[in-house]
């Protein structure tokens, strides 16, 4: 089975009419993605793609486009050619210094690696957390890049990780089918809501099942604490709020503006400075104490991970499936995290995000760190009906994809509708 081309669609859903993703840092994100399809000559499809907010999304879908020449011609009969798709689309030297392994040309690498991931999973005819899940210790190891990670994690270690692991995997497969994966939701909480707004959605997620929701913070502190006291009011003092800045404060700012929040009992503060600044986080994270830090939806790549872990500076890893390369950097991140011992609380939301990372978490579970304690994954009730395979949430809790692949694929009305900029949702603006 040879991938004998790739089409490419540029695709924009106009969320910021409705402020849906308003938060402090990005008040009129129109959700986006940058949809890659691989065509093969057996007939089979793998669908990925990577995530923006609107402008730029063009840019990604030109560097799909550039790195389609690594992927042309070659099959991912195993992890073996996974593992070498995935070095081919990083280790150009000439795209490479476009990064390094960071910025548009990773977004691109992204949405391919997840298409082929896509692919082989339809291929075995599993979905694709349960396609990992079987996979051996072994092969996993084989599809990590292991460039700059020895100082913290080595292949052996990462070996005797997923091996403790394979004692109890079948029983947690069964539990994934039969209970699925806790969620918490954002819904409630952007920022452009107003107060009656939030305080409804909240009560609505609690009645769903949801032991955790987020706000939105960072824009201005007197409505901050309005908002959180009129949530933590509506959902009472059992129901675990998190809230996120979204890059939008200095090291300072960050420490004394959640002070003025910490009588409302956050359960943690999601991306209080710089994703780049891993000192910043570990002082927020020592000065905040027992404020929990949580970051991850902009690290660039498995190195920052690896920095964060090592600095002490992050409580909750909130990993994203389209941020880094796709599923084999990501399976370096979740052994990292496992060595660290910090659990991951995947990043959600925009347009398919939810879809795919449920898949990782769900293989964290049956085959890495064997552990939900304190793990839920992110959840936004926006767009799900574009899918082929929609994210399914019963009881506050992920249902376990059940169809092939990796759930990444988009109805084709919706791909043609939402095209930019001659879909007619754009053209008729």
């Amino acid at each position: 089975m040879t991938i004998t081309s790739i089409d490419v669609v540029d695709v924009r859903f106009p969320t910021s009419r409705s402020l849906d993703g308003s938060d402090a840092m990005n008040p009129d994100p129109d959700y986006s993605a940058a949809y890659v399809v691989l065509r093969t000559d057996s007939g089979h499809e793998g669908h990925g793609f990577t995530f923006t907010i609107g402008r730029g999304n063009d840019l990604c879908c030109a560097a799909i486009e550039t790195l389609g020449e690594y992927v042309i011609g070659t099959d991912v009969h195993s992890t073996a050619d996974l593992g070498d798709l995935y070095r081919r689309l990083t280790h150009d030297s000439q795209i490479r210094w476009l990064g390094p392994e960071k910025g548009v040309m990773h977004l691109a690498a992204a949405a391919l690696v997840n298409a082929a991931w896509d692919l082989a999973a339809r291929r075995s005819g599993y979905p694709l957390w349960k396609y990992l899940s079987l996979l051996t210790p072994e092969e996993i190891v084989e599809c990590v890049d292991w460039r700059y990670l020895s100082d913290a994690l080595t292949p052996e270690e990462a070996l005797e990780i997923l091996r403790a692991a394979v004692p109890g995997k079948a029983e947690r497969v069964e539990e994934i089918e039969r209970d699925g994966y806790p969620a918490y939701t954002t819904s409630p909480g952007w920022l452009g809501y107003d107060d009656a707004k939030v305080v409804r959605l909240a009560r609505e997620a609690v009645a769903q099942g949801y032991q955790q929701i987020k706000l939105k913070v960072g824009a201005d502190l007197e409505d901050d604490r309005r908002r959180f006291a009129a949530a933590r009011a509506a959902v009472g003092p059992d129901i675990r709020i998190a809230v996120d800045a979204n890059q939008r404060w200095d090291v300072d700012q960050a420490v004394s503006w959640m002070a003025s929040l910490a009588e409302f009992d956050p359960w943690w503060i999601e991306e209080p400075t710089s994703p780049d600044d891993v000192l910043g986080h570990a002082a927020i994270r020592r000065r905040l104490a027992p404020v929990r830090v949580a970051t991850g939806e902009h690290v660039h790549n498995r190195v920052m991970f690896k920095q964060l872990l090592q600095a002490g500076s992050i409580d909750f890893l909130q990993m994203d499936a389209a941020r880094v390369a796709g599923v084999n950097e990501n399976l370096a991140i979740l052994l990292l995290a496992a060595k660290f011992g910090v659990p991951v609380c995947p990043h959600a939301g925009g347009v398919g995000l939810c879809e795919l990372v449920c898949h990782l978490s769900m293989f964290d579970y049956t085959s890495v760190s064997a552990s939900m304690d304190d793990r839920v994954i992110e959840y936004v009730d926006h767009l799900h009906e574009h899918f082929t395979a929609p994210t399914v949430i019963k009881g506050g809790r992920y249902t376990a994809p059940t169809e092939p692949g990796f759930s990444a694929e988009m109805k084709r009305e919706s791909l043609h509708r939402f095209a930019f900029p001659n879909g007619p949702e754009w053209s008729n603006q």
